[in-house]
């Protein structure tokens, strides 16, 4: 019986649930994070995107059975491996995916209009966009997007359109690495076998992505770095009878924000790393938890991004 539970729990992937706290990026940047009632609302908005992200993931697995057999990892999960029966797999989708919709109506219209996007998008994923290149990594990316979005509109916050920007390269990004990864995993196998596990690997070249990475890898630092940089004023001034505050004073009370650059910038070569050094970045969330000092780095950006947002005041 435990092992059954176990298998079902396996089932929904939530390691993956960690995707779902891109939703908290709108209440943290925008300086509502101490305010109950925001934060109450994004809670409950992780709580619904965990379940609707996880009947997303089962019914993937249900269509993809027999390929993922073929994989050499995902051959290990429940229902590739025999250890979760489909009709009790459907059965866990259905009441997921009804659930996860009907929750979203209560919290919010937007937020519910948002879920059901994003829902149908990744349905439409599984059945079809994952067999056609270039869509297959805009509806991937499309999925984070949509993440960021749901948690700007379930908090009343707003992001600014450079982080709005920053967003959708780094979505694309990690879209991108995953399917680099996916090519040098399966890269020993024939080609029959390459479009039998993931038929949109045959239509790219290990050049071309190595290409869309470095597009947006470098999109995502610059967006990132302009939206630091254009970040309201506000927090500590510096001022000294030797240096003029509005020499220096005035430039250390704008730009504090720049400082998250470094663990930003760290991050992503880090991430780089591991797609090319350790040929890892097919599962994003697999890579952060396997590598301290890539997670160090998320640490430690959340970190001073809340310490200057809520103690400097910026």
């Amino acid at each position: 019986m435990k092992q059954s539970i176990r298998n079902i729990f396996r089932l929904l992937r939530p390691r993956q649930w960690i995707k779902n706290c891109a939703i908290f990026a709108a209440l943290i940047l925008s300086g509502k994070l101490f305010q109950a009632d925001a934060f109450l609302q994004v809670i409950y908005g992780f709580v619904v995107f965990c379940a609707v992200s996880s009947a997303i993931y089962v019914i993937n697995d249900i269509l993809d059975v027999k390929k993922d057999r073929l994989h050499p990892f995902k051959r290990f999960r429940p229902l590739a491996n025999n250890e979760v029966s489909i009709p009790t797999a459907i059965v866990i989708a259905v009441i997921l995916s009804i659930g996860s919709i009907t929750a979203s109506y209560f919290i919010s219209p937007g937020f519910f209009i948002i879920t059901i996007i994003y829902f149908c998008l990744h349905v439409g994923y599984s059945f079809l966009f994952k067999h056609i290149e270039i869509i297959d990594i805009l509806v991937l990316a499309a999925g984070y997007i949509l993440r960021v979005f749901a948690g700007e509109v379930v908090s009343d916050a707003h992001i600014s359109a450079w982080l709005f920007l920053t967003v959708i390269s780094l979505s694309l990004f990690l879209a991108i690495g995953k399917r680099r990864s996916e090519m040098t995993l399966l890269a020993h196998h024939a080609k029959g076998q390459i479009i039998a596990t993931r038929k949109t690997l045959s239509h790219y070249t290990e050049k071309l992505l190595d290409v869309y990475l470095s597009i947006f890898a470098t999109s995502t630092f610059i967006s990132y770095a302009v939206f630091t940089f254009l970040t309201n004023p506000g927090g500590s001034t510096f001022n000294t009878d030797l240096i003029p505050a509005d020499i220096l004073g005035t430039y250390l009370q704008r730009k504090w924000l720049m400082i998250t650059i470094i663990p930003v910038v760290y991050g992503i070569m880090r991430y780089l790393q591991r797609i090319y050094q350790n040929h890892e970045g097919e599962s994003p969330e697999r890579v952060l938890f396997s590598d301290r000092p890539l997670l160090l780095s998320v640490v430690i950006y959340t970190i001073l991004v809340i310490c200057i947002i809520y103690i400097l005041k910026t």
